[in-house]
Formats: structure tokens, C-alpha cells, sequence
């Protein structure tokens, strides 16, 4: 637990010293909400109705844009090769270091996910919902990356091959996070069903998600 304690408070300060992580995906996530209403134009109603595929979306892509950093800056400076012969068993080590990135770059698109429903015209119970939702889903947005990252971790410029992998996975928690805020605003489906699924797939991702990443690192670095 020290070790696993260890790099998770290494990876926090290396994600505020090395900085752009967060600050990048909230940039990003209010650029995309803010040409939005630009393409649709000025129907507030239209924009409340597509507010909270608009916010899932967002945060969709702006999730990926750091994920070509949560195992490619280890592979470059051979911290990496560490963590593969250290004694703590892989699994953890890929977990805690989803963990650190989630909290670094996930956390913050919840975070600002409220204040830029107030630019679709989203009213406080609807903005509430897509913020519990994305904090329910977002995780598992970060663990099916983990796997992408693993994939890819050996390869020179796998950003847009990190994204072709991971945006296909990823495509049911989006299906399930719009439907459970929509259910939350309009019904007429109870809010819990599409919401107790969306946890269902933040919780397989966190069991399939390390296993699968650690597999992937130990046949492309062997």
C-alpha cells in the first residue's frame, strides 16, 4: 500500500508540475459547448433538449486528449521498466495510475460540467443530473483509455491510433450517460435504469480495464 500510495501522489505532482492536463480538457470541454449553439442557433428550447448530449460529448473528447500521456511519459523516462519488475503486482500499479489520471483530468470536466450547462440553458435539476452521471461514467471512460494506452504505449505518434481503439469502447457509457440525464429531465424512463447500467459498465471497466493494460505491457515492453 506504501508503494501503491507512493505512485499515486508521484503521478499527481508530476500532473500538476508538468500542468496543461486539466486545464486542456476544461478548455476544450467549454470550446466544444460554446460553437454548439453557434451551429444550432438561438432556440433555447432545442439547446436544453440537446444539453446534455452536448456536455457527455464534450467531455467525451476532451477525456482523450490526455490519454496519450498516462503511460507514454513512464515508457520515455524508463519509470515504466520499474514499475513492470517492481513487487507490486501490475493490476495496482496501472490502477492507481488511472486513479491519479482521472482525479488530474476527469474530475475537473465534472467539476465544470454545471457551470457550462448554464451557456445551453440547462436548469439546475438538469445540470445536477448529467454531473452525477458524468461522475459515475467518467471513470470508465479513463479505464477502457488505460487499455488503449497500454496498446499503444510502444508506438511513435499513437495518439490518433489511442483514439481510433478507444472511441468505439466507449460508445455505450455515452449511450447509457445521455439516457440516464434524460431520464432524470424529461423521462419517461426511470432514472435508475439507464444510471444502475452505467454503473454497471464504470464497475467492468475497473476490473477488465488493469487486467487487460497490464497484459497489453507485458507483451508489447517483454
Amino acid at each position: 500500500m506504501t508503494a501503491l500510495c507512493a505512485l499515486l501522489v508521484r503521478d499527481l505532482r508530476l500532473a500538476v508540475r508538468v500542468g496543461g492536463g486539466a486545464l486542456i480538457g476544461v478548455l476544450f470541454f467549454l470550446i466544444v459547448v460554446t460553437l454548439v449553439p453557434f451551429a444550432v442557433g438561438p432556440d433555447l428550447a432545442l439547446l436544453a433538449r440537446m444539453g446534455p448530449a452536448i456536455l457527455w460529448l464534450g467531455a467525451l473528447l476532451a477525456s482523450l486528449l490526455a490519454l496519450d500521456r498516462l503511460l507514454a511519459i513512464d515508457h520515455e523516462d524508463g519509470s515504466l521498466d520499474l514499475i513492470l519488475t517492481a513487487r507490486v503486482p501490475l493490476e495496482l500499479a496501472v490502477s492507481v495510475k488511472a486513479l491519479a489520471h482521472w482525479l488530474t483530468t476527469g474530475l475537473p470536466l465534472v467539476v465544470a460540467a454545471p457551470l457550462l450547462g448554464l451557456l445551453l440553458n440547462l436548469d439546475p435539476k438538469a445540470t445536477g443530473a448529467v454531473a452525477v452521471t458524468l461522475l459515475a461514467g467518467t471513470p470508465a471512460l479513463t479505464f477502457i483509455g488505460l487499455v488503449g494506452a497500454a496498446l499503444t504505449v510502444a508506438l511513435r505518434r499513437g495518439g490518433l491510433l489511442l483514439a481510433v481503439l478507444v472511441l468505439p469502447l466507449t460508445v455505450p457509457v455515452l449511450i447509457f450517460g445521455v439516457a440516464a440525464s434524460n431520464a432524470a429531465i424529461v423521462g419517461p424512463v426511470p432514472f435508475g435504469t439507464p444510471f444502475s447500467i452505467l454503473c454497471a459498465l464504470t464497475l467492468i471497466s475497473l476490473i477488465i480495464g488493469p487486467v487487460a493494460a497490464a497484459i497489453a505491457l507485458r507483451q508489447g515492453l517483454a
